[in-house]
Formats: structure tokens, C-alpha cells, sequence
């Protein structure tokens, strides 16, 4: 097969401000990466495009099994607000509103907003 390049699962991409190791970065509106390593402003560097990763999420917020999970960028942390955010993954395990951390499957091929 001649025409492909890659896995996909890391991408090679700049984001326009400094991500730090672990911190996701929203490319575009549907792009969404964790950096591998800190990748300074407007530099390549590699992000994990798909996966289950523990991400910091909104304080008081409970999230539930297969709840849609939304990224903040202003605080670098997801929640359930789908209004002015795009939707990274869904969550793959409960989190209390106490919890500083949720774990989220990463994807791009979720299910609709009803």
C-alpha cells in the first residue's frame, strides 16, 4: 500500500502556546492531544491522539461512566459544558465532585450530541 504514512496514535504537531508533559492542547475544533513531552510555543513537538489518560477536571463537577467530556482550555482541565467547548473523549470511569482527576478515553469518533 503506497499511501500510508502512519499510525496516527502520536502526531508530530505545534501548538501556539507551550504545552506542558501530560497537559492536553486543543488543535483546531476537533484535534485533541496529550503532549508527550513540554513542547515550547510554536515548536513541533509529539502529542498522544488516542488513549485512556487521567486528566484534571472542573472542581464540584461529577462525571459518570460514558459521560461526553468537554475541554477547557482557559483552565486546561475537562468538564460536562458543552457550550463554547469541543467535546476530547468520554469519561471511562465515575468521578466524584471532590475528585481532582477523571479518567478519559481520548477519540475523535464519538457518538453525536443529542
Amino acid at each position: 500500500m503506497k499511501n500510508y504514512r502512519q499510525a496516527g496514535s502520536v502526531l508530530t504537531l505545534t501548538p501556539s502556546v507551550a504545552v506542558a508533559s501530560g497537559i492536553g492542547y486543543l488543535f483546531g475544533a476537533a484535534l485533541f492531544g496529550i503532549a508527550t513531552s513540554d513542547v515550547p510555543a510554536n515548536t513541533p513537538g509529539e502529542f498522544k491522539t488516542d488513549g485512556v489518560f487521567d486528566l484534571g477536571k472542573t472542581a464540584g463537577v461529577v462525571v459518570s461512566v460514558g459521560d461526553r467530556l468537554f475541554w477547557d482550555a482557559t483552565n486546561k482541565v475537562v468538564n460536562k459544558t458543552s457550550a463554547s467547548q469541543e467535546c476530547i473523549g468520554v469519561a471511562v470511569e465515575s468521578a466524584a465532585g471532590t475528585a481532582d482527576v477523571v479518567a478519559v478515553k481520548l477519540g475523535a469518533s464519538l457518538p453525536a450530541a443529542t
